[in-house]
């Protein structure tokens, strides 16, 4: 029962990419009955996919029987985008960063209202529990690099960032208010660089800078995170710096 059931996925799994597949190779919308005739599915099959494919947003339904990729599948490949070339770019600085410090480096990219880590340099240091492992999400407004993000967004995607999730607390520092929130991200701006003061985890602090790609657009940031008695405002300079060396490698010239 469970073979047939996996191989009823792959074959689900298989049939979806085809279609995806089928969909890229043309400019314009396609008709479901020319979809079903070059994947080779019955009509009722690639339409019962592709419905599957709109309800996630990989696929647009323009008007009844005529489909074309969704705006989804951009988002996804921007991800991809950020998370392999500026992590294979920034990897060697963030090494440097770490010999200088001797404490957590992180990469970091946004997904949605999140930050999602894709790279980290851990601390040769006695053990500390963080929430910024390989993989792990949070908050934008909780972390030192989401402030970055969120201060590209500008006055009013900060009130509509605050509006869809309610700015929720994870410690007691967290800044669960705009008008807080307005006042730290003038600061991000002024000084280039951005703080978690124990927002995101009681007694782990982080300092956070953005790094650009070619086209200016903020993909990514680096931050360095250590127990609060340990980070050393001192550097923030290193952090900034190094996100702009990292900046500088993948383009940015601004």
């Amino acid at each position: 029962m469970a073979e047939t059931e996996s191989k009823n996925s792959i074959q689900v799994i298989g049939r979806m990419t085809s279609l995806l597949d089928e969909l890229s190779r043309h400019p314009e919308t396609v008709a479901l009955k020319t979809l079903a005739q070059a994947t080779r599915l019955h009509p009722s099959t690639a339409h019962r996919i592709l419905t599957a494919l709109v309800s996630a947003g990989m696929v647009e339904r323009v008007e009844q029987g005529s489909y074309r990729l969704g705006i989804r599948l951009l988002e996804l490949g921007n991800l991809v985008k950020a998370r392999i070339s500026v992590r294979e770019q920034a990897l060697p600085f963030m090494r440097r960063l770490h010999a200088a410090t001797d404490e957590a480096v992180n990469l970091s990219v946004r997904r949605d209202d999140e930050i999602v880590y894709v790279e980290r340099t851990s601390s040769g240091r006695a053990l500390m529990r963080v929430v910024n492992i390989v993989g792990a999400r949070a908050p934008l407004h909780i972390t030192a690099v989401g402030k970055m993000f969120l201060l590209e967004d500008g006055a009013a995607g900060l009130r509509a960032y605050a509006e869809r999730t309610g700015l929720p607390s994870q410690t007691r520092n967290s800044l669960t208010s705009v008008q807080a929130l307005e006042k730290e991200l003038e600061k991000a701006r002024r000084q280039g660089y951005a703080l978690d003061m124990e927002e995101a985890e009681l007694g782990v602090r982080c300092i956070g800078a953005g790094i650009r790609d070619d086209s200016g657009a903020l993909v990514a940031g680096l931050s360095v995170s250590a127990p609060a008695e340990r980070l050393k405002t001192a550097w923030a300079a290193l952090v900034k710096d190094t996100a702009e060396q990292i900046s500088r490698a993948i383009g940015y010239r601004g």
